[in-house]
């Protein structure tokens, strides 16, 4: 998606097709299991399937012609990577017009292979940028010591990193 384009739900003209949006959508969403890069903008777009519109459809058309474009990108666990935890996050503070919420996000890899990831709204509105860094990061330290615990219940043995928890 094009991130200078703020959708918000009351701009364009109401759709003559709801259920061809939703069902795009719908398809979309299966997608992000295999390709992580489209979450943030699929979930976008799930926020408009009650009653989408015009700039909505754009917008889904604009991540199918990505798609179409980059078809041999995807997912690639290697077998010959260290066994480090590295966690990636960031916020947006503001991000979303209708609400006023951050949108925060994060990318969590056993080595190179990419085994977590996630990008929501924050659950309150934050009064500055440090506020929405702060709530994305203590959310990611929490999730990072869950991945943390289950892989050591599965006997997955982390190197020891002093940046890794």
């Amino acid at each position: 998606m094009d991130p200078s384009i703020k959708l918000t739900l009351e701009d364009g003209d109401l759709l003559q097709n709801i259920e061809l949006y939703r069902r795009l959508v719908g398809k979309l969403l299966y997608l992000t299991f295999t390709r992580p890069d489209i979450t943030y903008a699929e979930h976008k777009l799930c926020q408009f399937t009650a009653s989408p519109r015009q700039p909505h459809l754009q917008a889904a058309y604009k991540v199918l012609h990505y798609l179409k474009g980059t078809v041999g990108q995807g997912l690639f666990y290697s077998a010959q990577s260290d066994m480090k935890l590295s966690v990636f996050a960031d916020a947006d503070w503001g991000s979303c017009s209708d609400t006023r919420r951050s949108v925060s996000g994060f990318g969590m890899f056993v080595g190179t292979s990419l085994v977590g990831w996630k990008s929501n709204k924050q659950d309150t509105v934050s009064h500055s940028s440090a506020e929405s860094e702060y709530r994305a990061m203590a959310d990611v330290v929490r999730k990072t010591m869950w991945y943390r615990f289950l892989l050591e219940d599965l006997w997955v043995h982390l190197c020891s990193n002093s940046s890794v928890l």
